[in-house]
């Protein structure tokens, strides 16, 4: 008695799981990428070989030009004078009193506009921290 063998290969493909994990990874690249606070004024951060992983509050930007920015949580940067810069950081600390404020300098700005910077997170009892980049090795 001849038996066959009922075994037929299936050529067809399901791709419904591979569309699934297609959408799980876009879906997750969306989320991970708005997480990031990327920043629109170009600068070129001193070199440091420790870094903080901490995400500040409130940002302030010193360009190659001396001029002012400031940011606050994901929010769009916006051009300030030196004056407004104090009355601008002691209404954000005042609406957190526990956040802390990034100043990001260009390298080639002159260390006194550093200085006036530092003077009046001093002056206000701010927590500042100096923005830098990673030293290659």
């Amino acid at each position: 008695m001849a038996l066959k063998k009922r075994n037929r290969v299936n050529a067809s493909f399901n791709n419904s799981s591979m569309t699934d994990l297609v959408f799980l990874l876009l879906i997750f690249f969306m989320i991970t990428s708005t997480a990031v606070t990327p920043s629109a004024i170009k600068l070129l951060l001193p070199q440091s070989s420790s870094q903080t992983a901490a995400n500040p509050l409130t940002r302030l930007y010193i360009d190659a030009n001396i001029r002012y920015y400031v940011a606050q949580n994901k929010q769009k940067e916006q051009e300030v004078t030196f004056e407004d810069i104090e009355p601008y950081l002691q209404a954000s600390v005042d609406a957190n009193p526990d956040m802390y404020i990034a100043l990001y300098a260009d390298e080639t700005v002159p260390y006194r506009e550093i200085v006036k910077v530092l003077n009046i997170a001093n002056r206000n009892k701010f927590k500042l921290v100096i923005a830098t980049r990673p030293l290659r090795e």
